[in-house]
């Protein structure tokens, strides 16, 4: 997995509630087992009108959100299933980070577990966001280092991550990564073992 030690990026607002994971990536399009390509089918049922014809109304499809990699949300983000897929989906789009005052349990996990950086903040300050993404060109830097969101214009919030989740997004590691560190040792027990 690629590191999360600081990330600058354009800013795109979604600014619903309750976004279940049905939505982030339809049940259709869960045939695959591999971890890309499902960013083209990310928010389907509201991208597209009819198949493959854009949904001009849908905030991604927006040309000033051409490029976003952070994306803020409203309440209780990724709830429904607990499919792995809807991080896959928004990374292979190109998010990095999710930005939302709350997150259903497993996606929030999921996410972490995918070097996809779920941020809980205030309410009042995801309203902030939402409406400077409004803007074309609007962009904040992520410091997982100091727990810290920021623009160029004063805005500045920490958050909060598990130490183990953080230390495993900023060396781009999973749990597997995490088990070859012991590597030497398992082998050193199993060479023992007759």
């Amino acid at each position: 997995m690629e590191p999360f030690v600081v990330h600058k990026g354009k800013v795109a607002g979604l600014d619903r509630a309750n976004v279940d994971t049905d939505q982030i990536i339809p049940k259709q399009f869960l045939k695959r087992i591999e971890r890309t390509g499902f960013g083209q089918f990310l928010f389907y049922d509201w991208r597209y009108i009819d198949e493959n014809k854009p949904n001009p109304d849908f905030e991604l499809n927006r040309p000033e959100n051409a490029g976003a990699t952070i994306l803020v949300a409203n309440e209780n983000f990724g709830c429904g299933s607990s499919r792995e897929h809807a991080p896959w989906a928004l990374l292979d789009y190109g998010f990095r980070a999710i930005i939302a005052p709350s997150f259903a349990d497993i996606f929030y996990n999921n996410c972490l577990k995918n070097s996809l950086l779920p941020i809980k903040l205030a309410k009042e300050d995801v309203e902030y966001l939402l409406k400077k993404a409004e803007a074309a060109d609007y962009e904040l830097t992520i410091s997982l280092e100091e727990q810290a969101v920021y623009d160029e214009e004063g805005f500045r919030r920490t958050f909060e991550i598990d130490p183990y989740r953080k230390q495993l997004l900023l060396k781009g590691w999973d749990e597997i990564d995490l088990t070859f560190v012991y590597e030497p040792y398992i082998v050193e027990y199993e060479k023992s073992r007759p």
